[in-house]
């Protein structure tokens, strides 16, 4: 049948037809493997092919150089062992109708010498990347006639093996390093006028276009306004795109907007939760308009509306739905399904990006299958063994989706919750305004347990009898944990926790202390409203930087309320003890670098942060009388088989325990635990 909406509409890029309008555009997950998109990578990229959506981009900058070090997992496109690798991903995808592309890049500056072969770092102009901290040699002539040699054998590369097309990275690389004043500082045949700052890139295109011929697609993902005042310029950006779709050597567009040399800058380019959502959308309209050339763009287009909306209205020819795809990989199949209210939805919460930058791999905050096809499924299938009766309690993100795996696989579900309302510290996190789209975590689960009819009992604070009463056959305890105190040599009475902060339970006071020695979102998220409440706050860590269980670009939001606000930071410090000296608290201060040492602060109130205690009461309750005894093979867990070991005859059901029920965790890790465990029962 077909179908009207804008979305679904085919697009002819040159020779290939696009079966629709929605693309994943170029990102690095990190999935690699020496360099090398194997197992972990195709499956990845095949699960959106799978999903229904036209075009993948994979390599979020494919390497071309050895001089070019992978900065975050980077693929090694200079390498000829990578053609079959890239021809098994192809051969996945195109199974599907999917077609394939790949990003391809010379780092310039936004990578490291202290890695790889330690080569220098090179860019048009000795200009430092804050980011990576690199200081680049100035490009030389014969530097340039071996990177230009390099992007025609990496395009050479990627064509035999049987992708549909490239795209040069062009924003915060080497190519655009020659464009923007800021990192151009050269008076030689490559720089000043624009058709010099332009002549490497046309030098790539050329040598290029020679090794791969007419009928490959090429195209460029540029930057065409950095939006500071020393970069390149709104005006000059929009000229090169004219002058680049007027040349007949690329085949499409695709725009960016921003510089990202920076943490702060780059949430800017990719925004965050809290921040707006599309914001580039109009600007990449500007340059379709302004162009007439096949314009591509993906900047928090999130939900399918405003996806819509970009293609209905013009703006775009292709709209990504990167970090969306991310969250759910099977959204234009579900578009197609009239099933568009089940789409889980993208958050914001940046965690996939800052894991990546981070030095790990990409996860997103609440699809644990994301990156574990091989494990575990994006589609839940009916257990072809007994249906059994399955109490889960407690409704945070590890219970709903506990409930919502084993509903989904024809379990009978019950949920026991002890408040009036799901979603446990997700609910506690949404309370800093900033972040109240984190709800879409419960929101979801909620209304997919609604679908699967899963009964949940709220206000009900299971005890022993309570569970036992609905006879079980297995006992899900995901009641996670309660605020704890760091080790004090005196003062716990005197201290107020975080989640009191964070729940309004406790106001802030005029002068505030806060300690946070987990140094997650849950610490910063209570100095964040302390400081918008208008209290002097001094944030005290004892790590050598704060909050680093946070990602850089999560830092940046936090960062920003506290230099707005005059926040203090004090980092490699101890809250050693507090003691109340009239109206006031003393907060006693350490140091693990000098002996002795000690530092007061007088202030009216002392909050600190040392993430939770297991709320497992109800867990030691009921482990005598399980089968399991509560134990989990943790072998077969990971390899396969039955994770539950038989331990006490007379027990009556299968018991284990999640998220932070188990230890201080994350989101993710509950929501791990969650359908990873689900599926085992």
């Amino acid at each position: 049948m077909t179908s009207n909406d804008p979305l679904l509409q085919p697009y002819q890029l040159k020779h290939l037809t696009l079966k629709n309008r929605v693309m994943s555009t170029s990102h690095e997950p990190a999935y690699s493997e020496d360099g090398m998109p194997k197992e972990r990578y195709r499956l990845y990229h095949a699960e959106k092919a799978k999903g229904g959506m036209a075009l993948t981009m994979t390599a979020g900058s494919a390497i071309v150089s050895r001089d070019s070090p992978a900065a975050f997992g980077n693929l090694h496109v200079y390498d000829d062992r990578i053609v079959p690798w890239l021809a098994e991903l192809a051969d996945a995808c195109h199974e599907h109708d999917c077609k394939v592309m790949i990003q391809i890049t010379h780092l310039g500056r936004r990578t490291g010498w202290n890695k790889a072969d330690w080569l220098p770092v090179l860019s048009a102009s000795p200009v430092r990347e804050p980011a990576h901290r690199a200081f680049p040699k100035t490009i030389e002539d014969w530097d340039i006639e071996r990177i230009v040699a390099d992007y025609a054998a990496a395009a050479q590369r990627c064509q035999a093996a049987g992708l549909d097309g490239i795209e040069f990275e062009s924003y915060g690389h080497l190519m655009d390093g020659f464009w923007s004043p800021a990192t151009n500082q050269r008076d030689d045949e490559y720089g000043g006028s624009l058709d010099n700052r332009l002549r490497f890139t046309n030098m790539v295109l050329d040598a290029v276009r020679a090794a791969v011929g007419e009928k490959f697609v090429v195209g460029i993902r540029m930057v065409a306004d950095e939006d500071f005042e020393k970069g390149l310029s709104k005006e000059e950006g929009i000229e090169i795109a004219r002058r680049l779709a007027g040349s007949g050597k690329v085949d499409f567009l695709n725009i960016i907007r921003g510089s990202i040399e920076t943490d702060a800058a780059l949430t800017r380019v990719i925004p965050v939760t809290g921040m707006r959502s599309s914001p580039h959308l109009d600007f990449a309209g500007e340059v379709r308009a302004a162009t007439k050339f096949p314009t591509f763009h993906a900047a928090r287009i999130s939900d399918v509306a405003t996806a819509r909306h970009a293609i209905a209205t013009g703006k775009l020819d292709m709209v990504g739905m990167t970090r969306a795809h991310i969250a759910d990989p099977h959204i234009v199949r579900k578009v197609m399904e009239g099933r568009e209210h089940e789409i889980r939805p993208c958050v914001g919460a940046t965690y996939c990006l800052d894991r990546i930058y981070e030095g790990g791999e990409a996860l997103c905050i609440h699809n644990a299958a994301t990156g574990r096809e091989a494990e575990i499924p994006h589609i839940i299938v009916r257990t072809a063994g007994p249906k059994r009766k399955v109490v889960i309690v407690g409704a945070g993100a590890g219970g709903l989706e506990a409930a919502r795996v084993a509903a989904e696989r024809g379990h009978q579900v019950t949920v026991l919750e002890a408040s009036s309302q799901a979603g446990g510290q997700i609910r506690l996190a949404t309370q800093n305004p900033r972040r109240k789209e984190l709800i879409g975590i419960i929101d979801w689960r909620l209304a997919e347990l609604d679908r699967l009819g899963v009964d949940i009992r709220y206000d009900t604070w299971a005890e022993k009898d309570d569970v036992l009463a609905l006879s079980p056959d297995v006992v899900v305890v995901a009641t996670g944990g309660l605020p704890q105190n760091p080790p004090l040599a005196a003062g716990d009475n005197l201290v107020t926790s975080s989640w009191d902060i964070m729940a309004g339970s406790v106001k802030p006071a005029e002068n505030v202390l806060l300690y946070d020695d987990n140094g997650g979102h849950q610490g910063m998220g209570a100095a964040e409203l302390i400081a918008i409440a208008g209290s002097k706050l001094e944030l005290v860590s004892p790590e050598r930087f704060f909050a680093p269980e946070m990602g850089g670009m999560n830092h940046v939001p936090y960062m920003r309320a506290f230099q707005e606000k005059s926040v203090t930071v004090t980092i490699n410090t101890r809250l050693r003890s507090v003691r109340r000296e009239g109206n006031q608290l003393i907060a006693e201060l350490a140091s693990d670098f000098a002996d002795g040492w000690r530092g007061e602060r007088r202030v009216d109130q002392v909050v600190v942060e040392h993430g939770t205690a297991p709320l497992d009461d109800l867990y030691l309750t009921l482990k005598p009388l399980s089968k399991n005894g509560g134990a989990v093979d943790y072998e077969r867990l990971v390899s396969g088989g039955d994770i539950f070991p038989e331990r006490n005859r007379e027990g009556g059901f299968v018991l284990f325990r999640i998220g932070d029920a188990v230890a201080s965790r994350n989101i993710h890790a509950a929501i791990y635990d969650g359908i990873r465990f689900g599926l085992r029962i």
